[in-house]
């Protein structure tokens, strides 16, 4: 099973065996879309079930099938929440999900040139556009963290096949 991580159990919640959730999904609520929850222990990957759930703030509380007072909640504190990725629904062509963009080269087509920029370590929701954050590598022009908006003007390719994001983009900038 390949997983990907949803989420993260952060502190207990009062004393009948309730967590805190922080919930890395678009929607908070759309956690529970995907479940069985994998948290990755010292004992191993175990599956945890949740059998209460509510808002509380801009987060998560939830009651964990079978753990009814603090002291068992707090071994499940400071973990990851992992699902199968199997269980995301598909997308419609040319849109990707943020774990799918990650460690793929990026190359510029800039000026007539083709520079490659470094890899996708991570991307950023800033509210107006997502960001690619390219981190230069071995074999790209330096090793230089760019900011790059994840919009048609700068990203013109996207090709899952050959792992590559091409780009318009100053590699001075």
């Amino acid at each position: 099973m390949e997983t990907l991580v949803v989420g993260r159990i952060t502190a207990v919640f009062g004393v009948r065996g309730w967590v805190k959730v922080f919930s890395y999904t678009e929607q908070v609520e759309a956690l529970f879309a995907y479940e069985p929850w994998w948290i990755d222990t010292k004992a191993g990957r175990e599956q945890v079930i949740v059998d209460e759930w509510k808002r509380h703030g801009d987060g998560l509380v939830v009651h964990i099938k079978g753990v009814d007072d603090r002291d068992e909640a707090r071994f499940w504190c400071n973990q990851d929440i992992s699902i199968d990725k199997s269980l995301l629904p598909s997308l419609i062509q040319g849109d990707f999900y943020w774990h799918q963009l990650v460690g793929l080269s990026v190359v510029s087509h800039f000026d007539g040139q083709h520079i490659r920029l470094g890899v996708v370590k991570a991307l950023l929701e800033t509210g107006a556009n997502d960001v690619l954050v390219i981190k230069g590598d071995t074999q790209s022009i330096d090793r230089e963290e760019r900011l790059i908006p994840y919009v048609q003007q700068f990203v013109t390719h996207v090709d899952m096949a050959t792992q590559n994001i091409d780009v318009i983009w100053d590699p001075e900038f």
